[in-house]
């Protein structure tokens, strides 16, 4: 029986045809006015790819901007707070944008495409921020995500597949690194990106030639797992991976109401990308005071007890729960892979110091019966899942 298509979302990805292909449970959202796929047969498979072999999302709906121009790097050193400087051409930096009063707008990849010339990407769309930016600087803004089909291709076999498929100098390719190579005469960029902690690349490339590349990558998959998934075993293996997302970890600043609702990178742990060292940066003297003052709040990685996710619980100090809650749950999952309850949270300081014993008050259904338990959690400082593969170069055949 074939399942009728009821899709949200305005646009199709270049990919779109090859993903209805394989869907049979009919489970897509809107990504910035795309259709894209919740799951396209089977949630626990799609995870498993991701952590046993080869696992492809289509990631053209994220949101990308070409920056070029005599004052790029000037430009972005004014607009991250990271130092771009450092960020040498063919390698890729993960970085944090915000507001005057230094709370985080948005997080995203900037990619060092070659001398004075990078891509922007991010979750959200910034395009009027960026613009009214760029006054002073002698820099052009391009929205290209119509123009730039990309895939993650993410998995212990992923090198496997890429090689096989004749993708030539990816041995030498390091994490965070990206290289360009020819793919039936178009350009096809390789970076050594994702979003799920493990082994993985992106590749980006010419919307017409979006599927040959599809074609070409899982015929060379075929004998390792290869995949396609949709966005809800990406979920799981990111919370795995102890990574932020907006509209969970943090609320951009810019769309935000209510007066502490927003969140600064030293409250979410993201401390390291924050240079003092620029002369200026966007927020770089609200977050010199709050260096200074200390943070209100601290995001916390938690080792739950238990195997039902603690999914938007409050946090306490103590299992009575008698000094009130401390923060709340912002992201949370049984891990297969760890064997863990796992969660993301956020925290009032001091609390959710490393090696902290929390509560977390869960609440659970059994056959229309809800319960209510109070679970030990532990505040750990690594990524719940981090493999060494990872990080090593060559990865090796898998």
């Amino acid at each position: 029986m074939k399942v009728q298509q009821v899709h949200q979302g305005r646009l199709k990805s270049p990919f779109y045809a090859r993903l209805a292909e394989l869907d049979t449970v009919n489970e897509w959202h809107q990504w910035k006015g795309y259709s894209s796929a919740d799951a396209l047969y089977c949630e626990d498979a799609e995870y498993f790819a991701i952590r046993n072999a080869t696992a492809v999302f289509d990631l053209t709906p994220m949101t990308k901007y070409r920056i070029t121009g005599p004052d790029a790097l000037e430009f972005l050193n004014r607009f991250v707070t990271r130092d771009m400087a450092k960020i040498r051409p063919g390698r890729v930096a993960y970085a944090v944008w915000c507001d005057d009063q230094g709370q985080v707008i948005d997080d995203g990849t900037v990619f060092h495409l070659r001398e004075g010339e990078y891509r922007l990407c991010s979750q959200e769309r910034h395009y009027a921020w960026l613009m009214a930016a760029t006054i002073g600087f002698d820099v052009t803004i391009t929205h290209e995500t119509e123009e730039v089909a990309a895939l993650a291709v993410q998995g212990p076999t992923s090198f496997s597949v890429l090689n096989k498929m004749g993708v030539d100098g990816l041995d030498a390719l390091k994490p965070f690194g990206l290289m360009h190579v020819d793919f039936e005469g178009s350009e096809l960029m390789v970076s050594r990106t994702g979003f799920t902690g493990d082994l993985g690349y992106e590749l980006w490339i010419d919307p017409d030639k979006a599927e040959a590349l599809w074609d070409a990558l899982f015929a060379a998959g075929e004998l390792f797992g290869i995949r396609a998934i949709g966005t809800h075993a990406l979920e799981l293996a990111r919370i795995e991976a102890g990574f932020l997302a907006a509209y969970m970890e943090f609320l951009p600043a810019d769309e935000t109401v209510r007066t502490g609702r927003s969140r600064s990178p030293l409250e979410l742990g993201l401390g390291w990308l924050v240079d003092f060292k620029k002369p200026n940066f966007n927020g770089r003297r609200a977050l010199a005071e709050e260096l200074r003052n200390g943070s209100t709040w601290r995001l916390v990685k938690l080792d739950i007890e238990g195997n039902k996710p603690a999914h938007q619980s409050y946090i306490f100090a103590n299992k009575k729960g008698s000094k009130g809650e401390i923060g709340f749950i912002t992201s949370a999952a049984w891990s297969p892979v760890c064997k863990q309850n796992i969660a993301l949270g956020t925290v009032r300081a001091p609390h959710g110091k490393a090696g902290d014993t929390l509560w977390v008050e869960v609440y659970y259904q059994r056959e229309m019966h809800w319960s209510r338990a109070m679970a030990k959690a532990t505040v750990v400082d690594k990524p719940f899942w981090f493999p060494p593969r990872r990080g090593v170069t060559p990865p090796g055949p898998y």
